[in-house]
């Protein structure tokens, strides 16, 4: 086993001597020593239960023959950092708990290890480490909220960014935003619609380092704990296979991913993961076959923000193996990819049913006959722009107008919330990005702030920084190259006309060559926003958004 390492051996008496400070018996040190890595916390919602989580896992490894070993993991609540120097620190935590986890896991060697993460970055994150460590490890997430409820009518969280645009517009009143606050967010877990979190845990099953159920079965139902114990035991049985990562996350996995991505409508932010988690994993991951899977695999979610139904609802239907069984239906998926059930994709979905075709339709119904996910490109975005087109309104598919330029998000917000948006415009918020921002922030405020004061079906906002999962609209972000590298979206100049056609995947500033040549010519970087500290360093290292916002020694000059 890997942790003889640390545990026999004359050699290895000083570290035995360690485990019996910690109260470790003989029997416990003749078995498989498991990490237990949970981003338990008490300031983010869907990491509050991570604890009973935890606690069912080690149960589970204990009953199956191992050793449970629990260390934990940072988190960062998205919702409660956004529109401040906050969202900064979300995006960077990402290499910062892939780093730390690699380092506890290898520094104690570990035999096999579960992680339990929930919201936006602890994903992918964790799933980045899993691929650096590479052994035997199951995934096992904290779950989804339950939707709030107000008049009647289910909510989330978006619903309440939402509210305070209303409430700016003059059409809420501070009463009304108060019974929002108090509804909205109705229990633990990761906030209740199609978010990144929760795409990311969907994802984590898709590609077969989760078990059936991790991404959509609520936090507060006592399936979620019984899912965990089957996580413990789980990971002992592939470290019995020795079935690893490297095993599992394979190019037909990540193919998978994005083809299941499409057909939930998940949020823009796979875009950025998927290619770093991938990047760890040895695979290349190119952003531009994303479009080619677009265009053959059909829309079957509509998962709030871009519609009136949510996780839970989504795990009544069957989850996410039901949605993969209609798609294995026309053959786009690889269903002999092995998975941390010791069984292939095919073996998994095989007798998993659709149980509600106005959550998931049918394959031959669907909501859109493209994917979720669109990427433009054109002399605005020549690597990429990324948009939820499922979550835009028809008339906003194809757009032209005026750019609204912006150096930074809260001077956006003024003018939005001061009415100096008008129907027709195209906000550019820029310097947002991995280097720019330094962080790549999403922009749920404004994009909130447009839906909130009825302007969602007439305007557009594009930018180098990046939208929540929360976010709807015709908003465009990852734009690369981003300004502060001297991208084109630095050279847009107020009132230039900008082109948006997500049908043919199109993003354009109606400028000349020559004029952009002229622009370019005497543009200048900017200072860095931070001088000191951990994003300065991120800065100094991050790609841009095209590679998913990966660390890379070579950035530095």
């Amino acid at each position: 086993m890997k942790s003889d390492q640390v545990k026999k051996g004359m050699q290895q008496a000083p570290h035995r001597s360690l485990f019996n400070a910690l109260g470790y018996t003989k029997e416990e040190m003749e078995r498989p020593l498991v990490g237990i890595v949970c981003s338990y916390n008490e300031i983010v919602p869907g990491h509050m239960n991570l604890d009973k989580i935890a606690q069912a896992v080690k149960m589970g490894v204990a009953m199956a023959g191992g050793t449970p070993v629990l260390f934990p993991a940072i988190a960062v609540c998205d919702g409660i950092a956004m529109g401040h120097v906050g969202m900064k620190y979300s995006l960077v935590t990402r290499e910062l708990i892939a780093d730390s986890t690699e380092c506890m896991a290898k520094a104690h060697q570990f035999d096999a290890l579960v992680m339990i993460p929930n919201c936006d970055k602890n994903v992918p994150a964790l799933l980045m480490a899993a691929a650096r460590i590479n052994v035997p490890t199951v995934f096992v997430s904290g779950g989804p909220m339950l939707a709030g409820r107000v008049d009647g009518c289910k909510r989330s969280l978006s619903s309440m960014f939402e509210a305070v645009g209303a409430y700016e517009a003059g059409k809420m009143s501070a009463d009304k935003v108060e019974e929002y606050v108090n509804k909205v967010c109705p229990t633990c877990g990761s906030c209740s619609g199609m978010y990144t979190a929760n795409s990311m845990n969907c994802m984590t099953e898709v590609i077969g380092m989760g078990l059936q159920g991790n991404g959509t079965i609520p936090a507060v139902y006592s399936e979620r704990i019984r899912l965990a114990k089957h996580a413990g035991m789980k990971v002992m049985e592939m470290l019995e296979k020795n079935i690893r990562p490297s095993d599992i996350m394979t190019k037909e996995a990540f193919m998978n991913c994005l083809t299941v991505d499409m057909a939930l409508g998940c949020s823009t932010n796979t875009m950025l993961h998927l290619p770093a988690i991938a990047h760890e994993a040895g695979v290349e991951l190119n952003m531009d076959i994303a479009n080619e899977i677009s265009k053959k695999t059909p829309n079957l979610c509509h998962l709030a923000p871009a519609g009136p139904t949510y996780m839970e609802d989504l795990n009544e239907a069957g989850g996410v193996y039901a949605v993969m069984n209609e798609l294995s239906k026309k053959g786009l998926l690889n269903e002999d990819c092995i998975t941390v059930t010791g069984k292939t994709v095919g073996e998994n979905i095989k007798n998993v049913y659709n149980r509600d075709p106005e959550v998931i339709r049918p394959i031959d119904n669907p909501y859109l006959a493209t994917g979720g996910i669109a990427v433009l490109k054109g002399n605005l975005a020549p690597d990429t722009g990324i948009v939820k087109q499922s979550a835009v309104v028809p008339e906003m598919m194809v757009h032209e107008g005026p750019a609204r330029v912006f150096d930074c998000e809260e001077d956006a917000i003024a003018a939005i919330k001061g009415g100096r948006i008008v129907p027709g415009d195209v906000v550019v918020i820029r310097y947002e990005g991995p280097k720019g921002g330094p962080g790549m922030r999403e922009m749920l405020n404004p994009t909130s702030a447009i839906a909130g004061m009825g302007l969602g079906d007439s305007v557009a906002l594009i930018t180098d920084g990046r939208f929540s999962g929360a976010s709807r609209g015709a908003s465009i972000g990852h734009v690369s190259p981003e300004a502060a590298v001297g991208g084109p979206i630095a050279l847009v100049e107020e009132g230039d006309i900008i082109k948006i056609d997500i049908p043919n995947n199109t993003l354009n500033v109606d400028v000349s060559d020559e004029v952009l040549a002229q622009r370019r010519a005497s543009w200048q970087p900017r200072q860095p926003r931070v001088t000191d500290g951990y994003l300065l360093r991120y800065a100094a290292l991050v790609t841009s958004g095209n590679r998913g916002a990966v660390l890379d020694i070579n950035q530095i000059k």
